[in-house]
């Protein structure tokens, strides 16, 4: 799955792509963010993008994400639900 840096204003609810922002693997993105991302919002009107997620660095800095998402997405989901089980 693909994802672009974003900037995200939380009143108006206004998604634009960051200037410069370049796109990324999102699973090498969550890696980055050691898992601590969660998902806004839908999003229907920037190219391919289907929904907007926060991630969290260890400062608590907030950092917001298009994301491209696909069935992979679930199978992401479902590997961390497990390892956090402890059932690898």
């Amino acid at each position: 799955m693909k994802s672009i840096q974003a900037e995200f204003e939380k009143l108006s609810k206004k998604i634009t792509i960051k200037k410069g922002a370049k796109e990324e693997d999102w699973v090498s993105v969550c890696e980055k963010f050691n898992d601590d991302v969660s998902r806004i919002c839908d999003v229907v009107d920037q190219q391919d993008y289907t929904g907007l997620f926060e991630c969290c660095d260890d400062d608590n800095k907030r950092f917001f994400y298009l994301v491209k998402e696909d069935k992979n997405l679930y199978r992401v989901k479902h590997r961390h639900f497990l390892d956090n089980l402890g059932l690898k």
